[in-house]
């Protein structure tokens, strides 16, 4: 049994982030087993309140899962191989934890550990217009793709194909790294990039 929050005031977080999902129970005192979306995943370390939404739906399938408690109040989080095991003042057992499995969890942005210089966050580039040094508009950062020896920009732009007259999607693929990226400007929402047109 999940036991209810103390506190149901505390508010949603206005820049709430997903950062991982509860997998399952570990052990038998209540510990969550949460795979982060993130192979560094300071953002569930840095803050002490994660927020739950349930699972989402699948569709075809009957039935309602029991509504978790709102927010997590973490007692102790740690890493375990490539999951983070974490207990909460909410889930008392193991059947609280297993209960919770598929429940979706959040992190205010707010709460983040401040990144160096020439670091962002992948949510922060989310969205961001680029452009090349022709000032030149090449789309939007649609999201990123992890390649394992860098991060690449997957940037789309919707365009209207000639002699057909119907809007289509193009896609770019631009690696996140110094020799193509000549700026961040988190503050104007663009990136700046040595790209052109037709790559």
């Amino acid at each position: 049994m999940v036991a209810p929050a103390q506190d149901d005031a505390i508010a949603w977080p206005c820049d709430a982030v997903e950062v991982g999902r509860i997998a399952g129970a570990w052990g038998i005192k209540g510990g969550l087993k949460v795979l982060p979306f993130s192979g560094d995943p300071q953002a569930l370390f840095s803050s002490r309140r994660w927020f739950v939404q349930p699972p989402e739906a699948k569709p075809g399938v009957k039935g309602t899962v029991a509504k978790p408690p709102a927010v997590l109040r973490i007692t102790s989080a740690r890493e375990q191989g490539d999951a983070i095991v974490a207990t909460a003042q909410e889930v008392a057992d193991r059947n609280a934890a297993e209960a919770m499995r598929g429940c979706r969890l959040f992190v205010a942005r707010s709460s983040f550990p401040t990144t160096g210089s020439d670091e962002y966050y992948w949510v922060d580039l989310i969205g961001l217009a680029v452009v090349n040094r022709e000032g030149e508009a090449l789309g939007l950062v649609a999201d990123l793709i992890d390649t394992g020896a860098h991060s690449v920009l997957r940037v789309t732009q919707v365009a209207v194909a000639e002699n057909v007259g119907a809007p289509i999607e193009r896609e770019r693929l631009i690696p996140f790294v110094a020799a193509y990226i000549d700026e961040v400007s988190l503050e104007d929402r663009r990136i700046a990039v040595d790209w052109g047109l037709d790559y």
